[in-house]
């Protein structure tokens, strides 16, 4: 028969397989078959379905490869659709052999069993046993070609043993294919995941391996080119250690393995662009980059000739030696060498790792050093080096630093450190080793001893000792200069220092001083003062969770003050509380609003904190509380002595509780409560007054228009920012008793000379600026009075009454009072002048 015959019958046959479609039953077993004898694993298929357009072939509906049960009961493979397209010409010869494999969605189980093996190996030493024909073969051959296998929008899992863990590569797109007649090729692209977080930048990996047939995998040569890149940093550390560790920057790797298992040659490089902490957004462009090449036998798990540079500025970081075991790396050898690095390189590594450096910091100087670690499973870690930092000049003209210190010392060594057995593996273990930094000094004052500063840099935080004398001004530039949070204000003076200042590197701890500092003719500006603060001498006691200032010399507004206050750590006036038990010698209220209160500074004393303070001041800010005495406390022309008070400050509320105080002569307890939250101030007080002199009431009215001794009780409210304001709102009530007293301005017919006050008994409303009178008793030693009326401001209207008298009316200013008799001729009572100011 003829070729042209052949061709037409085989037109025919398909075309009339493709209209009547018969089904493929018989094969799918024969199919299966062939598929699980070539890959040495059962394989399962629900369906099988013959297509023919656009190339002769199969369709396999939820295609399963088992795995070896050694590794699991999880299939190795599992596809929705398999397209197994046929070689034509093996049709021909009435083979049935696959030319190519397209798996739809896949999901790839890599499993690794306690033995280190790996679920593809038996595999691969299978496919490179069995003497297949090249993909693109060219000539008919009765050899089986391997077949082209690619898949789309796979899945590939990773299990250790019986374990499946979070880690996976997703939207994989792979192939594999025999290149040629002894080797095999393979690509991948993929994005790295975790099934357990949730990741989006964890970038793309780029695989392109070969291997060749070899006797035993050991001795298999293969080469694999590895790119990831566009990954985010701080998706990556997510990705690999479970949470983001705070960095960011964008990662690339790359790296290209060869030569055999038991021989692989790797080189590797890997760079950060715009390397930073999370929060540092605007801290400039850093990268960071590495070049490292190593020998490595994937058997026994030995990578050696380990040799990792990175360049940092004119000088280079590198990394040499040797890991035993990479599983587990117990044992290890291995050499980190600085070399002529900048200090000017690591100025800048740190202001994109550690907040509120100054922006212009610049550094000069070098860094060489060298340091080995070594490891083994009896002798536990060793670590041991030195190296120095050279010529170091700082400077920074934001916080106004210059500080040149021409060497620092260098020195590790973990050997003499404490060891102890763990009870669990037996293994030695002993405390995190330590760079020392050897003592170096530098003058921050004119005057007095240097400070000295010697301390320790691990891998889980720092040390740091401080001692010797400094002038304030300096010590806060350098705080400022290396980062450390410290209080907001401008100050001069000098300390002594003893601190030690510590910090761990795990999420990103703020650095703490502990220790103590004594404080000498500091002069202080301190935002929300408006004058300055001196403080002739304190004694500073810093633990972790509080300051303590003791010994408190000062001086603000115009007073000396003495005692002691304790603050939390770390801590901002509006988000934590201080204590404070303070004494002042005498304390006037129009200084202090004048310290307080710049706006209102010529304005009367009942304008001290007023709400239109502006809402970062100190008072509106500050929560405080604690023990307050003075000697005298000056309220204008009102005079209050050994006054003491709980005081309580809670964002613009003032509250005074057992408020004790000499006044007027007698006593007074209560408590009170200044409220500037509003948009003007309000005050509540109640209280109790006992044997007040009330002819101590001349300076303050200036009229001595009573005497006599005065107890009784109070209420008052009042709001305002003028006294006009003040006394229209002042409202409450007074129970008063006055003994033993005169009113010398009002003269009554029945009684020689002025009225005189045996005892006085009044219930007074409060109400606008208006005192009524609701109940009243005046005995006098001639008679009993029943007293009623009103008063507003100096204008009187009150009325004397007793049974079978007629009544009298006192009106008129309090200094000039008119009296009449009610009821009869008026008659003008015979008047006092009162006395001129």
């Amino acid at each position: 028969m003829s070729k042209r015959k052949i061709v037409f019958l085989v037109a025919i046959l398909l075309a009339l397989t493709f209209l009547i479609r018969p089904g493929v039953g018989r094969l799918r077993t024969r199919i299966l078959a062939s598929i699980s004898s070539g890959l040495g694993r059962q394989v399962d298929a629900s369906s099988v379905n013959l297509r023919f357009l656009p190339q002769p072939g199969f369709d396999l509906y939820d295609f399963v490869v088992h795995d070896d049960p050694a590794f699991g009961a999880e299939p190795i493979l599992r596809a929705e659709e398999v397209t197994a397209s046929l070689r034509l010409f093996s049709i021909l010869r009435g083979r049935l052999e696959i030319a190519r494999l397209n798996l739809s969605g896949p999901s790839v189980n890599l499993v690794r069993n306690q033995e280190g093996q790996w679920n593809l190996q038996n595999l691969l030493d299978r496919a490179a046993k069995i003497p297949i024909a090249p993909t693109s073969k060219t000539r008919h051959e009765r050899r089986p070609g391997f077949p082209y296998i690619e898949a789309d929008d796979g899945r590939i899992n990773l299990k250790l043993g019986d374990e499946k863990k979070p880690y996976a590569l997703t939207n994989a797109q792979f192939a594999i294919w025999q290149d040629s007649e002894n080797s095999w090729a393979m690509r991948l692209k993929a994005q790295p995941l975790r099934t357990d977080l949730n990741l989006s930048d964890t970038g793309i990996i780029r695989v392109n391996a070969t291997w060749q047939r070899a006797a035993a995998l050991r001795h298999t040569p293969l080469q694999l080119d590895i790119q990831w890149d566009h990954g985010q940093l701080g998706q990556l550390t997510k990705l690999i250690a479970g949470r983001d560790k705070g960095w960011r920057g964008g990662v690339v790797l790359s790296a290209n393995v060869k030569g055999t298992p038991g021989n692989l040659h790797i080189d590797t490089a890997v760079s950060v662009d715009g390397f930073r902490r999370y929060d540092l957004a605007n801290s400039g462009d850093l990268r960071l980059a590495a070049h490292c090449m190593a020998t490595y036998d994937s058997l026994s798990y030995l990578l050696s000739d380990i040799d990792c540079q990175s360049p940092v500025g004119a000088g280079v970081v590198s990394v040499t030696g040797n890991v035993d075991n990479v599983r587990a790396p117990n044992e290890y050898d291995l050499v980190l060498t600085a070399t002529s690095v900048p200090a000017q390189s690591l100025a800048a590594l740190a202001a994109h790792i550690k907040r509120d450096l100054p922006t212009d910091l610049t550094a000069t100087g070098g860094l060489d050093g060298s340091i080995r670690i070594q490891s083994d499973k009896k002798a536990g870690t060793a670590w041991e080096g030195s190296g120095e930092l050279s010529d170091l000049h700082i400077v920074s003209q934001l916080t106004n630093t210059d500080i040149a210190v021409e060497r620092i010392p260098l020195l590790l060594n973990s050997s003499a450190r404490k060891k102890k057995t763990s009870r669990r593996s037996g293994e030695i273990a002993g405390t995190a080793p330590a760079i020392e930094v050897s003592p170096f000094h530098f003058a921050l004052s004119k005057s007095g001893a240097p400070v000295q500063i010697q301390g320790s840099f691990s891998a889980t935080g720092y040390d740091l000792q401080l001692a010797g004398d400094a002038q304030l001004p300096r010590l806060l530039q350098l705080a400022r200069t290396a980062g450390v949070p410290v209080p907001n204000f401008n100050a001069d003076g000098m300390a002594h220092l003893e601190l030690q200042l510590a910090g761990g590197w795990k999420n990103f701890m703020v650095p703490r001083a502990i220790g103590r500092a004594q404080l000498h003719s500091i002069t202080a500006n301190i935002r929300g003062l408006n004058q300055p603060l001196t403080i002739a001498s304190a004694n500073l006691a810093l633990s972790a969770d509080q300051v303590s200032v003791q010994n408190i010399s000062a001086t603000a507004a115009g007073t000396a003050w003495h005692g002691s206050m304790l603050l939390p750590r770390p801590c901002v006036p509006s988000a934590c509380e201080f204590r404070f038990d303070l004494h002042a010698d005498e304390l006037s209220a129009d200084r202090l609003n004048r310290m307080l209160n710049p706006s209102f500074a010529r304005q009367p004393w009942y304008r001290f904190g007023a709400s239109s303070f502006p809402s970062g001041s100190y008072v509106r800010n500050v929560h405080a509380s604690g023990r307050f005495s003075a000697d005298r406390l000056v309220i204008r022309q009102l005079i209050a002595r050994h006054v003491t008070s709980d005081v309580a400050v809670n964002t613009g509320v003032l509250s005074l509780r057992n408020l004790h105080a000499d006044v007027l002569g007698g006593q007074n307890s209560g408590e009170w409560t200044a409220d500037f939250t509003g948009k003007v101030p309000r005050y509540t007080g109640s209280g109790t007054v006992d044997r007040v002199a009330l002819a101590e009431l001349v300076p303050l009215m200036h009229d001595s228009w009573i005497t006599g001794s005065a107890s009784g009780d109070y209420t008052l409210s009042l709001s305002g920012l003028s006294s006009g304001e003040l006394l229209s709102s002042a409202a409450g009530r007074l129970d008063a008793q006055v003994r033993n007293g005169t009113l010398p301005h009002i003269l009554v017919r029945e009684h020689p000379g002025p009225l005189e006050i045996n005892r006085l008994e009044l219930r007074v409303k409060l109400a606008g600026g208006r005192f009524d009178i609701e109940q009243g008793k005046l005995k006098t030693a001639v008679a009993t009075y029943k007293v009623s009326g009103s008063s507003q401001g100096r204008d009187l209207n009150l009325k004397l009454s007793r049974d079978g008298f007629q009544d009298v009316r006192i009106s008129g200013d309090l200094g000039q009072p008119h009296v009449s008799v009610v009821n009869q001729p008026e008659t003008r009572a015979a008047l006092k002048s009162a006395p001129q100011d």
